[in-house]
């Protein structure tokens, strides 16, 4: 039964750098398979059951491509998805990627000064029992006052384009970031321990793997 366990099989459901950066970090061997769900919101209110929901259907997709492309009942039963969804949320509205320049200096606009939360929602499914395993993980960051130069040499950068709220933690220091409450990773897009919980939930063995 151990090496059944040890045998699981990761697939990350994102094509995002970061996750896959961090996700090394639990030395575990993964692949990759890009999610076809195309992420809409309803709404810019904020609320979990929202992101939990963008998450699972990620991770649905990718469950949907594995029995479409008829992958043999062997590898399902040895296989766990992998899918997350972080957002940048500011008096309860979410902050999405920034459209252009432009809409990248206006968030950073809003955020300077301000608190405000990261949320990260995770989920696993066992792609044999099809049980899903999920959990929700939120990060407080303050920012510092920025002056407009600040905000436009870091968007002379590009980095901010593809993130969520403009910008990204790991590329600031403290004359951005005044103070962060809870777990960095969530802010850079995959928080390790939580994830991590999860899988040993799912029947992932760590037990002969050093972290």
């Amino acid at each position: 039964m151990q090496k059944d366990l040890e045998k699981k099989k990761i697939i990350l459901a994102s094509k995002s750098p970061r996750r896959y950066a961090l996700i090394k970090k639990l030395n575990i061997d993964f692949d990759v398979l890009l999610p076809t769900y195309k992420e809409k919101l309803d709404s810019d209110i904020y609320n979990d059951k929202k992101i939990a929901s963008l998450s699972l259907n990620k991770a649905l997709s990718v469950l949907d491509t594995l029995n479409t492309n008829k992958t043999d009942n062997k590898s399902l039963k040895n296989t766990l998805i992998v899918s997350a969804d972080t957002v940048v949320v500011l008096e309860n509205k979410i902050l999405g990627k920034p459209k252009n320049e432009t809409h990248a200096a206006e968030m950073l606009h809003r955020l300077s000064g301000k608190k405000h939360f990261v949320v990260t929602a995770l989920t696993v499914i066992d792609t044999y029992t099809q049980k899903t395993y999920a959990d929700i993980v939120k990060t407080f960051v303050t920012f510092q006052k920025l002056s407009d130069e600040l905000i436009e040499e870091y968007i002379k950068t590009k980095k901010p384009l593809d993130k969520a709220g403009a910008y990204g933690i790991q590329e600031m220091n403290s004359t951005y970031i005044a103070n962060v409450e809870g777990d960095l990773e969530n802010v850079i897009g995959l928080p390790t321990k939580a994830l991590k919980d999860l899988l040993i939930k799912a029947g992932y063995c760590f037990d002969n793997i050093s972290n």
